[in-house]
């Protein structure tokens, strides 16, 4: 590793240890990670009494590779994106995921107040962070700090977050083609439901992972 390198990660590191003490401040239970496989270790970990595992469609949850290893352990995977369910199994899943035992999912964004902000198309994922399961553990990779308020968060999601994941998805939206917000009202679009959670909500379990690694969009 160079020096600049070395420097570079010193910095990221400073960053997420100060969005893990403000997220603390906030009720959170948050820990920092300094690799993904770190974090993968704790998840799997957690899970160890969980019988009913949820997948908010997260590509930070993706990137780590716990979903097969859970599966080997005889857990029960709820996770709507599998290619292989109808539309209306979809949303079965969905409704089950917000009464899993542990749920698993990214943030789209994480200011250093220790505010997490996300935009959603149906809401199932966003719901589920806050009440119903469990147990919710939130993975956030360091491009998804924000140092600024819960509006700066906002258009960090809209302006980095969607635009990927509205091509990723299919979605006919302006977004997909362009990479930029045009604050559409295509039938496809994807940010419809914005939430900022900034205090723990009292009814859950909900431990916050910051991932000194890039890690989703």
């Amino acid at each position: 590793m160079s020096l600049a390198e070395e420097l570079a990660l010193w910095t990221h590191e400073q960053k997420c240890r100060k969005a893990v003490e403000s997220l603390g401040k906030n009720g959170f239970t948050a820990l920092y990670c300094s690799t993904g496989a770190e974090a993968a270790e704790y998840i799997v970990n957690a899970a160890e009494s969980a019988r009913t595992v949820g997948f908010g469609g997260s590509m930070s949850i993706a990137a780590l590779g716990v979903q097969g290893v859970l599966q080997q352990q005889g857990k029960e995977i709820l996770n709507h994106s599998s290619p292989d369910l109808s539309r209306e199994q979809k949303l079965e899943v969905m409704r089950r995921q917000l009464t899993s035992d542990l749920f698993l999912t990214g943030s789209n964004a994480l200011t250093l107040n220790g505010e997490l902000v996300n935009i959603d198309a149906t809401g199932n994922r966003v719901a589920a962070m806050f009440f119903g399961p469990r147990m919710v553990i939130v993975v956030v990779g360091r491009n998804k700090l924000v140092d600024g308020t819960p509006q700066d968060a906002i258009m960090r999601v809209k302006n980095w977050a969607t635009p990927p994941n509205a091509k990723r998805l299919s979605f006919v939206t302006p977004c997909a083609h362009t990479g930029f917000c045009a604050n559409c009202n295509a039938p496809d679009r994807l940010c419809r439901v914005t939430t900022i959670i900034d205090r723990k909500p009292r009814a859950v379990d909900l431990r916050v992972l910051v991932v000194n690694a890039e890690l989703g969009f």
